[in-house]
């Protein structure tokens, strides 16, 4: 079945009757599938309108930019003649340079004509004027002249009979619609307003069998594969243009890959690279052998490191969003990692990405706690266009632009504006964001990670912060708190529960650092105090049991800022004192340093040291 023509060049053809002008706008610069003898063909928009227009009787379109002025489309000598006869030019090398004066002129003697039909086409529209509604007094006159020619023209009657009157229209084709004065499409009936939306997929779909055939192996196929790689090209591509479906097509030719090989053409496209990490033979393996290596950086948060892993694997595995009826280009993976203070939220997205990506540099970090005011949305994703700083980009949008394998991590969610946490949707739903400039980043092979210490304390019913979960209750408790807490913050205050439906069961829960827990980590920072004193000082540090234990009880006493505040009671009561003691003295020839006792006065911590 032959695909119908697009919608706005049938609400063209329906309104010639009644419209005398249109501004066309949205995707105009793409291709557009057009009914055409001897089959349905891609055709840029000039063409796609001429094949309309045609059968309805116009001779031809007189086509303006500013960059080279006039010229008659098609560029035959029939309508190039007739053309320079009825509107007294002289096209040099088939176009001549007109002033908007000279342009008033022609739309005047458009409107008027009664010997053909023809059009014109005013393209690059957007470039006429600097400031649309700041316009220099040529300028004004301009929009003026065109705003009462679409009231005052009349449609033309056919020579031929029985044919109906249609305008000459005049077509201005502009990227957004305010890029005209907002009063020219305002106080005129006879002005139409066409947007030309991305394609959809019905549209994808015919085109990727138009385009199918160029593909190596389609030829020789069965039909079965051949339906599965047209789907597959459809679904992969939503959001994406026609002309983006050629040129995924022209890449697949040059990189020899074939219908089987489709999903890499599309993520080649997207993000301008073959490789894949997520491909590679090792990867498998070295997520199989990760929990031991994970829970050797994140201690004592088991639960959650098992479903994190789980949710990685479905994201290699290529399964996230397999429950939805069609591929979408969603990020790999999405994570929700909630729960109190220093227990390993971010240390584990560090984790994943050097387990991921071998490295730690495909991490990138956002603190949102920098983007609490609605105006730092421009920072992040872009200013809006129009706005000073739009062809700058956003930071969000430029890093995964250079980094598209990357692990990307808001940090503390909930301080963000509700009005930033909108454009996530966009992102969790679709993959990709588009920023100032127009250009569109692709987030269809990262993973996001959002962290948030929301639940840990909430409100009372006096407003007061109350403490929601505390050190020891058990993780069943505390899971079932946070995510409840999650639920009422995004459904009842912010009123976004689209958001939390994005994220679904992604939220991953940590637990509160034990006791067992806290000696492992005091431990292990121990030893990366002695190793830094070996590799600074070429000592080696030593202490007895008994001030370990008092230095032990001392960082432990309050779990309730986890690692992060063992590790800055370590610093105080044990590093800064170290620090000061060994400042002090005279290193030369010694090889090992013993604390022999920890002592405070006034609150101030000092070491007994013996060296050797």
């Amino acid at each position: 079945m032959s695909p119908a023509s697009p919608r706005w060049l049938s609400d063209l053809a329906r309104q010639l009757p009644i419209r005398s002008q249109f501004v066309v706008s949205g995707n105009i610069r793409d291709s557009f599938l057009v009914p055409m003898a001897p089959g349905p063909t891609l055709a840029p928009l000039l063409r796609a309108a001429w094949e309309t227009l045609r059968p309805l009787g116009y001779a031809f379109f007189l086509v303006f930019d500013t960059a080279d002025g006039l010229r008659v489309y098609p560029n035959e000598d029939g309508p190039r003649a007739l053309a320079e006869r009825l509107f007294d030019l002289k096209l040099c090398e088939g176009c001549q340079m007109v002033s908007l004066e000279t342009l008033t002129q022609v739309m005047k003697n458009l409107a008027a004509q009664r010997e053909t039909r023809c059009a014109l086409v005013v393209d690059f529209a957007s470039r006429l004027t600097r400031h649309p509604d700041h316009l220099a007094e040529g300028e004004h006159r301009f929009f003026v002249a065109a705003e009462k020619l679409s009231l005052h023209a009349t449609p033309v009657v056919p020579r031929d009979p029985g044919g109906s009157p249609l305008f000459n229209p005049v077509l201005w084709l502009v990227n957004r619609s305010q890029d005209l004065p907002s009063w020219f499409t305002l106080d005129s009936e006879r002005v139409a307003s066409l947007v030309i939306a991305r394609p959809d997929f019905e549209t994808r779909d015919a085109t990727a069998r138009q385009l199918a055939p160029l593909f190596a192996g389609y030829a020789t196929a069965p039909e079965e594969k051949r339906e599965v790689f047209v789907k597959a090209f459809a679904n992969g591509t939503q959001g994406m243009t026609l002309s983006a479906l050629s040129d995924i097509t022209e890449l697949a030719s040059r990189q020899d890959l074939g219908i089987a090989h489709i999903e890499d053409a599309v993520r080649s496209f997207k993000v301008g690279a073959l490789d894949n990490p997520w491909r590679r033979d090792y990867l498998r393996q070295r997520i199989r052998d990760a929990q031991a290596f994970i829970e050797d950086r994140v201690k004592g948060q088991r639960p959650a490191v098992v479903k994190t892993l789980d949710i990685l694997k479905r994201s290699v595995m290529g399964m996230t969003g397999a429950q939805a009826r069609a591929g979408t280009s969603r990020p790999r993976g999405v994570l929700f990692f909630a729960g109190p203070t220093g227990v390993g939220k971010t240390e584990l997205a560090k984790t994943l990405t050097h387990l991921v990506f071998g490295d730690e540099r495909a991490y990138l970090r956002f603190d949102m706690s920098e983007f609490a005011e609605e105006h730092a949305s421009a920072r992040l994703l872009g200013a809006p266009p129009g706005y000073i700083g739009f062809d700058a980009g956003g930071e969000l949008t430029n890093a995964v632009r250079e980094k598209p394998f990357s692990v990307v991590l808001f940090d503390e969610i909930e301080k963000a504006h509700p009005g930033i946490l909108d454009k996530f949707l966009q992102i969790l739903e679709d993959g990709r964001l588009t920023d100032g400039r127009g250009e569109t980043t692709y987030f269809s092979e990262t993973i996001l990670v959002f962290t948030s210490n929301l639940g840990i304390f909430v409100e009372d019913a006096q407003g007061s912060r109350v403490q929601n979960v505390r050190p020891g209750d058990s993780y069943a408790t505390v899971e079932s708190k946070v995510r409840g807490a999650i639920g009422d913050y995004f459904k009842f205050r912010l009123s976004r529960p689209e958001i939390l439906n994005r994220i679904g069961d992604n939220i991953v829960v940590f637990n509160f650092i034990t006791p067992e827990v806290a000696e492992r980590i005091f431990d292990g920072m121990l030893r990366n105090v002695a190793r830094r004193v070996s590799d600074e000082l070429q000592l080696k540090l030593g202490m007895p049991a008994q001030v370990r234990a008092a230095l032990l009880e001392r960082c432990t006493r309050d779990l309730a800022n986890g690692g992060r505040g063992i590790g800055n009671e370590l610093e105080s009561a044990f590093i800064n004192p170290l620090s000061r003691a060994l400042f002090d003295q005279d290193l030369t020839g010694r090889s090992r340093v013993s604390v022999t006792a920890l002592q405070e006065h006034e609150q101030v911590v000092s070491l007994s040291l013996v060296l050797a």
